[in-house]
């Protein structure tokens, strides 16, 4: 226990607490994860390829990323007991993705989203249950379903009702 205590000791002293070093693991792991698509103030490009190209960036960082995965259940371990951890993940990660699709679908009125804020949490809400249900509950043993049908599948409705003349 000693030994423990002068090792967390240690640990911590970098950090501040516990808490510190979530924030700075959330930070590192979720900022570095998804720099390439949300460092930017908003999105750009034609609607297809871009939803497209965040999903699959979504399902690599993601799904195929073990310490992603890792942190992602001690954040949903831990809410409980840390909320502000929580509410950091949903901050930095989940808010921010979510502003920005939201405001790339507002801003392209051919695609005939008649609410870009909720369509947006649907878009990441499916990758987000894919991930959890394949990867983390063991959906991939039980009934595998391929990133392509997701993907193919979740384009369609999103783009369901683009106009065809822009």
């Amino acid at each position: 226990m000693h030994y423990r205590s002068a090792k967390s000791y240690s640990l911590y002293s970098h950090f501040q607490d516990k808490e510190g070093l979530f924030k700075a693991l959330i930070e590192r792991v979720t900022i570095a994860s998804f720099q390439g698509i949300f460092c930017t103030e908003d999105l750009h490009g034609e609607a297809a390829i871009l939803l497209r190209e965040i999903a699959e960036i979504y399902l690599t960082k993601v799904a195929d990323n073990p310490e992603y995965l890792a942190l992602f259940r001690l954040i949903i371990t831990e809410s409980q007991r840390f909320p502000e951890l929580a509410k950091l993940y949903t901050q930095t990660v989940i808010q921010r993705g979510r502003l920005l699709l939201s405001q790339y679908l507002a801003s392209h009125p051919e695609l005939g989203i008649t609410d870009p804020e909720a369509t947006a949490q649907i878009f990441f809400g499916s990758l987000v249950s894919y991930v959890m249900v394949q990867e983390m509950l063991y959906g991939k043993e039980m009934m595998p379903l391929s990133r392509d049908r997701i993907l193919d599948s979740l384009m369609s409705l999103v783009l369901a009702h683009t106009s065809k003349d822009h």
